[in-house]
């Protein structure tokens, strides 16, 4: 799903009122703290200018990230989303997935402990007119707790930031005021997958179901030194190329996640791990599935060829007792 124009807008003429120079070193600034304190607890974007920086180069990247996760979510279950909860808001990018994909939303609130970022995500959801305003809470997750419980909680690269001693705790209270969904994404590397298979132990012991991205497992099957990952690719505006210095016009964000639910929902028979491999009359699938990760070579003879060749990384895929005669 493209980052909604109305949010860019304002993102980038809000960015404007820097300088470029200013703005560009925040850039820098903060993809650099990015890689080096990821869970140290530490505040990653509290200046205006860096949180300016952050809604035009990260913001989009973290939409696209948060959607595609939620997106396949809702697919798996029968759930109706009326009232949504982002955790860690940053400037409310996952708030602004729910708002579109969920439809009979109600009310949506975003939790964020630092006040710039709270004032500049409220400021931009107005200039840029959500279809579901948002309410803004003053909250830090690892010093207190929600007000009530919500039908969706999302908690999109905030746990990683914490310490460890606090991150289990911050899950288990946003699972508690979770009454059917609550989805969790990280960034696409081992660190990220390690948090998310931890996550999803805390979490299936105490009841949870997985919708996405695992079918009817017990264990992940991966071998040492894999690590599940999809991506979401984001359109990058002329301001966001000038201020990461690149050429490409989009970027192709990795990331883990994990979706947790209350209630009946539909496990996929297989997930596509890798982007498919296309041949000369074969389409080769790197799936889980409940027996183990696995390739699956799909020919023109099978009725799934078709739909294998459309498939894509992350998706869902059904199985057939022909596949690959």
């Amino acid at each position: 799903m493209q980052f909604p124009d109305e949010i860019k807008t304002a993102a980038e003429s809000y960015a404007l009122t820097f300088d470029h120079k200013t703005l560009a070193a925040a850039a820098a600034s903060l993809s650099a703290r990015y890689r080096e304190e990821k869970g140290s607890g530490s505040v990653l974007a509290a200046s205006p200018a860096d949180i300016a920086a952050y809604a035009v180069t990260r913001m989009p990247a973290t939409f696209a990230a948060v959607s595609t996760a939620l997106e396949h979510t809702l697919r798996r279950t029968e759930c109706t989303i009326r009232t949504a909860a982002d955790i860690g808001a940053g400037t409310g990018a996952a708030a602004w997935a729910a708002s579109i994909l969920t439809d009979g939303l109600e009310d949506i609130s975003c939790f964020e402990r630092e006040p710039e970022m709270r004032r500049i995500g409220e400021m931009l959801m107005r200039e840029a007119q959500i279809a579901v305003p948002a309410v803004w809470h003053d909250l830090d997750i690892t010093r207190g707790s929600l007000p009530r419980h919500y039908d969706l909680i999302t908690a999109c690269y905030m746990l990683g930031e914490l310490t460890e001693k606090d991150r289990e705790r911050a899950l288990l209270t946003l699972w508690e005021h979770s009454d059917k969904l609550l989805l969790i994404t990280e960034p696409g590397t081992p660190k990220g997958y390690a948090n998310i298979l931890h996550f999803r132990k805390l979490l299936t012991d105490r009841g949870a179901g997985i919708a996405f991205p695992c079918p009817d497992i017990g264990e992940c099957p991966l071998p040492d030194g894999d690590w599940c990952h999809f991506t979401a690719r984001a359109a990058r505006s002329k301001l966001h190329k000038q201020l990461k210095g690149g050429d490409v016009p989009y970027e192709d964000e990795k990331f883990c996640c994990i979706a947790a639910v209350r209630g009946s929902f539909t496990p996929c028979e297989a997930r596509i791990l890798r982007r498919p491999q296309t041949a000369s009359g074969f389409v080769t699938l790197h799936v889980c599935t409940s027996g183990g990760v696995s390739d699956m070579k799909i020919t023109k003879s099978s009725k799934l060829f078709k739909n294998a060749r459309k498939a894509d990384c992350g998706d869902s895929f059904t199985l057939d007792k022909n596949v690959g005669k």
